[in-house]
């Protein structure tokens, strides 16, 4: 398998080109009729038995960003393995939903692949639509890695002290990010205050923030305001106004990016100097505010750009198939999805199980385990092992905003 991979890295460029020809059924959303338009693979392979790996997330609507960055980075690699042959000689066919950012047609969407034969699952995206789904595919054991969702309970459910294990990721958690953006900011930054603006309800920005306030704790800064907002809300002069009166040192923002980026332009109309801090949810950030407003501010992240040759023949590759629209953390972190789960599919096919099968979907999720170190990744140089709740073991990247560009900073 390690031989695989590395020919598949370099080969990247040559098949760069096929990346649009992996067999795949393509909805616009939960709700609507497939695409069954005939790809050259389609073709080639209609009498030969596939895989089928499901995609799902939001490729329309607000979090599109996020969402078609897993589903073409995800798609990229997959593309790669099936130009080079497949896995023990079977193409792998993607099954490829849009929930629209929403739970019930994420949760009716994964029905349907299930319906459809897939034998594994690269997604949900967000974590609240992640999070519908695990409670759908943890009875029937269907292997999931996420490539973005970042709530610790996506993998374990802390009130019945449930690890979900056949759900992995491979992005870093929700907890980590916020302690690992408190000491930075201490260790890095200098501050010995903060201020707190978080999107109420939401999974992943009260989990990003309540680790952040935790660790601040611990490494000498006060938090000196906390203030909240309802999804959707576009004026954040109030909280802002409030944030202003505390005079921070930073100001922690753990939200998604369109939020943020509204946030810190009416933050510097008011005057509000503080650098700003965030998670991985600010990737893209620098569409939605001006360099100037964000200048210096930071966010953790799992991705750094054009850091290895490895990283410029992935970023490569991805721009000459998709573009750069979408070039993000979540597109690498979706390729290193994929990449993990090539690994245990190899695992799974010497069992001879019929793919979605129930020894199959188990070889699979031992495969991940087992294999997910011998897999370089773009943004886990070292493999992907996993600790006792399926989460990747890996280090942090810290981002900065400059010059209008989100610029990899330093590995802290």
């Amino acid at each position: 398998m390690k031989k695989l991979l590395c020919i598949v890295l370099v080969m990247m460029m040559a098949f760069a080109t096929l990346a649009g020809c992996t067999a795949k059924t393509d909805t616009a959303a939960a709700g609507e009729a497939a695409d069954t338009t005939e790809t050259a693979t389609e073709a080639a392979s209609s009498d030969a038995e596939t895989i089928k790996v499901g995609i799902l997330g939001p490729h329309t609507g607000d979090y599109a960003v996020y969402g078609l960055a897993v589903k073409n980075g995800a798609q990229l690699y997959i593309d790669q393995v099936n130009a080079a042959g497949g896995v023990n000689g079977k193409q792998i066919e993607t099954i490829v939903y849009d929930n629209k950012g929403d739970s019930t047609e994420a949760i009716t969407a994964f029905t349907r692949m299930v319906d459809e034969g897939i034998t594994a699952l690269i997604g949900d995206v967000l974590t609240g639509n992640t999070i519908a789904v695990v409670g759908e595919a943890y009875p029937i054991n269907m292997p999931m890695i996420t490539a973005s969702a970042t709530a610790a309970a996506v993998t374990y459910d802390e009130t019945t002290g449930t690890t979900y294990s056949n759900v992995f990721r491979t992005c870093f958690i929700d907890p980590f990010q916020g302690e690992k953006m408190a000491e930075y900011a201490a260790d890095k930054l200098g501050a010995t205050t903060a201020a707190i603006l978080t999107m109420t309800g939401n999974d992943y920005s009260v989990g990003l923030a309540d680790a952040f306030k935790t660790k601040c704790a611990d490494v000498g800064i006060t938090i000196v305001a906390e203030e909240g907002y309802a999804e959707g809300d576009v004026d954040f002069n109030s909280q802002l106004t409030n944030i202003l009166a505390a005079a921070p040192d930073v100001v922690f923002c753990p939200n998604y990016y369109q939020d943020d980026g509204l946030i810190v332009t009416q933050a510097r109309e008011l005057g509000l100097t503080a650098t700003f801090l965030g998670g991985d949810g600010w990737a893209g950030v620098s569409a939605y505010a001006s360099a100037e407003d964000l200048e210096g501010s930071c966010f953790c992240s799992a991705y750094a750009p054009g850091s290895t040759d490895a990283v410029k023949a992935f970023e490569e590759a991805y721009t000459a198939a998709y573009g750069a629209d979408t070039l993000n953390m979540f597109a690498a972190t979706a390729y290193d999805a994929a990449m993990v789960l090539v690994a245990a599919l190899a695992k799974a096919e010497e069992t001879g199980a019929a793919p979605a099968s129930d020894e199959y979907k188990q070889a699979i999720i031992d495969g991940i385990k087992s294999e997910g170190a011998t897999v370089q990744g773009i943004t886990s140089e070292s493999g992907y092992t996993f600790d006792e709740f399926n989460n990747p073991i890996k280090s942090a990247v810290i981002m900065t905003v400059t010059d209008g560009a989100e610029t990899y900073k330093e590995t802290y």
